[in-house]
């Protein structure tokens, strides 16, 4: 089939890609044109594992094309994805949706034949509605129209989640756009992954429940993690106790920092607006956006309470600055609130991450950024740990506490085991677990 994508970021790329991958000709559109000359030149906009190699074969096979123009992007294609970005409005929180209905407006005026526009962008419900009635007052070609497709990609893994899915959500009014997306995603029948029609309206409310049920999950074990710092018990043995309750499950029930990302926060807050607009009270995401702020917020004070309740003067060492690990995303990381309350209480920062930092030099100035795990530690009063990466899980804790001039080691992720971290000459801090002092 012949596929469009609207958008060149990290939905729009990752999907174009691996829809190339299956073999569909797909031709990638976006407006920058920087973007579009560094794809023909194979330089990636965004880092995620095998996205490059994933690129770079499917344009070598003739299958996978990105243009500025649009003309010759919609040229005779069955399906036109819309995957431009969706923020948050800074005035209400709300998704901006400006981008997507100036998408809808430019393909209704470019299309020359029917096809169907699939909202592939995280979007309010109600959206397809305005777009099916942008394409017909622009006069969209008869028998476009309009399906909601919503992406479940996790970044660091975005490859094998759009390969390996769960589940694919369609959201469509008519049975040609079913048919249309029912081919589009044929070959991952034979991994019999599940397709679920439901209508335009119910797929887009799919994805805003999904990432705050998640959201949930991660305010709700945070606040389990406090709660085991004060009465002597530790937060990993009940996560992976009510985890193992299959009606529970073990996944995003680990404490740390507060979530970040381009998903959660923005889409928990957009489920709030699209209930305040309908008069439909959600206490409950209100208070998971609640405590993750707070959350965030409390990460400085924690390494303030370590060194004795001042800042001022002291060398800090961070490690990782993205939002998680294996992508250069730091949207909303929990590191940039930690790192600018730590500036404001006279601290200095040294950080290192292994590919954020051109991401993070522009919004955090002032901070040192060092040439690996050990040149952050050295001098530093205090370590902490920040986004797992692998290469930070066995570090030579022994190497580290030489390099510091303190010894306290705030581990945001529990990535070590006390005793040992111990034993190498550091003091040790992880989320909830907590320890009763000796009768």
């Amino acid at each position: 089939m012949r596929i469009a994508m609207i958008g060149t970021g990290y939905v729009g790329l990752v999907s174009g890609a691996c829809f190339a991958d299956f073999g569909h000709q797909v031709t990638c559109v976006d407006k920058d044109q920087s973007k579009i000359d560094g794809l023909h030149a194979g330089r990636m906009p965004i880092w995620e594992p095998g996205l490059e190699a994933l690129v770079a074969h499917n344009v070598k096979r003739g299958r996978l094309h990105f243009t500025t123009d649009l003309a010759e992007g919609l040229k005779d294609v069955d399906a036109v994805f819309i995957a431009v970005g969706t923020p948050s409005r800074k005035e209400d929180g709300h998704a901006d949706l400006t981008y997507v209905y100036a998408a809808a407006k430019e393909i209704a005026e470019t299309l020359t034949g029917p096809a169907v526009v699939v909202t592939k962008s995280t979007v309010p419900v109600g959206t397809g509605d305005e777009i099916a009635r942008i394409l017909a007052e622009n006069n969209a070609p008869e028998g476009t129209s309009v399906a909601s497709n919503p992406e479940f990609l996790r970044e660091g893994a975005a490859i094998r989640d759009f390969k390996i899915p769960d589940r694919i959500v369609v959201g469509a009014e008519d049975e040609k756009a079913r048919e249309v997306l029912r081919e589009v995603y044929r070959p991952l029948f034979l991994n019999k992954a599940p397709i679920l029609f439901t209508g335009r309206r119910t797929a887009e409310l799919i994805k805003y429940a999904a990432n705050a049920f998640l959201a949930t999950k991660i305010s709700f074990i945070n606040e389990i993690a406090d709660l085991c710092e004060a009465v002597g018990a530790d937060v990993q043995e009940v996560s992976r106790g009510i985890g193992l309750d299959n009606r529970i499950g073990p996944k995003f029930l680990h404490a740390g920092p507060g979530y970040g990302g381009s998903c959660f926060p923005k889409d928990t807050l957009a489920l709030l607006q699209t209930a305040e607009g309908t008069g439909v009270p959600m206490r409950i995401v209100g208070s998971v956006v609640a405590v993750n702020d707070a959350r965030k917020a409390a990460m400085a004070d924690r390494v303030r309470k370590a060194l004795g309740g001042e800042l001022a003067g002291k060398r800090i060492g961070v490690l990782g600055l993205t939002f998680k690990p294996n992508t250069d995303d730091m949207r909303d990381a929990p590191s940039v609130t930690l790192i600018k309350r730590l500036q404001e209480g006279g601290a200095t920062v040294a950080a290192f991450d292994p590919v954020g930092r051109e991401q993070a030099e522009p919004i955090l100035p002032g901070v040192d950024f060092a040439a690996d795990a050990y040149a952050a530690a050295e001098g530093a009063d205090a370590l902490v740990l920040v986004t797992e990466w692998d290469e930070f899980r066995a570090l030579d804790l022994k190497r580290l506490a030489g390099a510091m001039k303190g010894r306290e080691l705030i581990d945001l992720r529990n990535a070590y085991d006390p005793a040992m971290a111990r034993a190498a000459g550091l003091s040790y801090q992880g989320v909830g677990r907590g320890e009763l002092p000796a009768d």
